[in-house]
């Protein structure tokens, strides 16, 4: 059996003391969060010989996890719930995963929910100790674990787990209920997981690579969708805020924007390494041919990150056409340096190198065949539900996210900004989030010539637009 994200050195802790005061500064809110409010009671799966498992957000990742789990070896799983706010969504990940998997998807017509309630009805179909998926945006993530640990449920979500500060604090005062409760809480930050990537970290902390004076992140892509919102049409059946949301990576309240969902496994299998967390950011970006392009990011983001030592992380992201392209993540030390990950995410392809050139001949050291961290996320997951293990990812997710978000910001503003910084800020893209309905209006609106918002480095300082 892999070992659990916990048996691992280095995937839940960190050697600086920016992650204690980060989480120390929420802690007054736990008692007066009024989703955490109930009785507590430890709750798992080790009893019941099918676990049931419920998908809210049925896009392409959220389907993805539900086939990650309906293949976890020697388990019985079944998908009896489904939810979203797009009926043709559901209504087609429920014909490709019911035709693929037809002994484990058990999802009745009328167990198919749609609306902005339509988590809670799909949630209330498990049993305590039964796995949900979020894959919804991200700004929705808060909102629908509050309401998983009400049920007792275990939990899936997919990164990022929060998009701003004020979101940040909202979950980690809830996770104080879910350990409270012993529920077993998964992240999608699935290369922590990664085989290869565990023994790199083990050498690289053993010294493999002598101490690490830099690492370097790349996700450099041609046009991605964050870069393709068309603008919406006038005579469109579509409302405002239904747009949005089936466009979520072009908005920054919703996604937290393409620095947010496409680079936080690179950020943070990188912090991982370092095994600390950086204290604060520098950035520069911006926007260039854009065609019809309606959404709020920008083209791109050169993120310089330090750690409280001053070793620096350097992050680029572009998604433009024609452009060099490189998924990849890097370490340097004094005595060496190392692959992160060379191919996306997986297969990673660690690698040791002698000196400071990623030649053949100098390779010292590299991990043999790799099999797909998506697949051990959930494999870990199921473990720690049936043996009844502490099993808790959001500390982990929430400093991911927000560690990615402050480079955001730093480049959306234009200045540098701290970790602590980062947490002061009190400005919520979407407050209110929690009460939307299919009639509400949407967080950001277009202008008469149908652009929306969009950062301005040095004119907006102390928000993001």
């Amino acid at each position: 059996m892999n070992p659990l994200p916990s048996d691992k050195p280095g995937n839940d802790r960190v050697s600086n003391n920016n992650r204690r005061g980060f989480i120390t500064k929420v802690g007054a809110l736990t008692a007066s969060t009024p989703l955490v409010a109930n009785s507590m009671r430890s709750v798992h799966a080790a009893q019941k010989n099918t676990v049931q498992v419920a998908l809210i957000g049925c896009g392409g990742r959220g389907t993805g996890a539900t086939e990650n789990a309906l293949l976890v070896p020697d388990e019985q799983i079944k998908l009896v719930a489904m939810a979203d706010v797009f009926e043709s969504k559901l209504n087609y990940r429920y014909g490709l995963l019911s035709q693929k998997y037809p002994q484990q998807v058990e999802v009745a017509e009328d167990r198919r929910f749609i609306g902005f309630d339509a988590y809670k009805k799909a949630m209330d179909c498990l049993d305590p100790g039964d796995i949900v998926i979020l894959a919804t945006p991200p700004a929705f993530r808060w909102v629908m674990f509050g309401y998983a640990i009400e049920r007792g449920l275990n939990v899936f979500m997919e990164k990022p787990v929060t998009v701003d500060a004020p979101t940040c604090k909202k979950m980690l005062a809830l996770n104080e209920k879910a350990k409270e409760k012993n529920l077993k809480v998964a992240v999608g930050l699935m290369c922590r997981h990664c085989e290869a990537r565990q023994e790199l970290f083990d050498r690289i902390q053993s010294g493999a690579i002598g101490d690490i004076l830099m690492l370097r992140a790349y996700r450099m892509a041609g046009p991605t969708g964050s870069a393709a919102v068309e603008p919406r049409p006038a005579d469109s059946e579509m409302s405002e805020l239904m747009y949005q949301i089936d466009n979520f990576h072009g908005f920054l309240w919703a996604s937290g924007g393409a620095v947010s969902d496409f680079l936080i496994h690179n950020i943070d299998e990188c912090c991982w390494m370092k095994n600390a967390w950086p204290v604060e950011a520098k950035a520069l970006g911006g926007r260039h041919y854009r065609g019809n392009s309606v959404d709020q990011n920008f083209d791109v983001y050169s993120i310089e990150y330090t750690f409280e030592d001053g070793t620096k992380l350097m992050v680029d992201g572009r998604t433009q056409p024609g452009c060099h392209q490189e998924f990849a993540s890097y370490a340097h030390g004094t005595n060496g340096v190392a692959t992160i990950s060379a191919q996306a995410h997986s297969p990673a392809r660690c690698k040791i190198y002698y000196g400071q050139n990623f030649t053949r001949k100098k390779v010292a050291w590299e991990f043999g065949e790799e099999r797909n961290p998506y697949q051990l996320e959930w494999n870990d997951l199921l473990n720690a539900v049936r043996e009844d293990k502490p099993y808790n990812e959001v500390e982990r997710g929430v400093m991911a996210s927000a560690v990615t978000s402050m480079g955001r910001m730093a480049a959306h503003t234009g200045q540098l900004i701290t970790l602590e910084d980062f947490m002061e800020v009190e400005h919520e893209f979407a407050p209110g989030l929690e009460n939307l309905t299919l009639d509400s209006e949407a967080p950001v609106t277009a202008n008469e010539d149908g652009k929306y918002p969009v950062p301005m480095p040095g004119l907006t300082t102390n928000r993001e637009y």
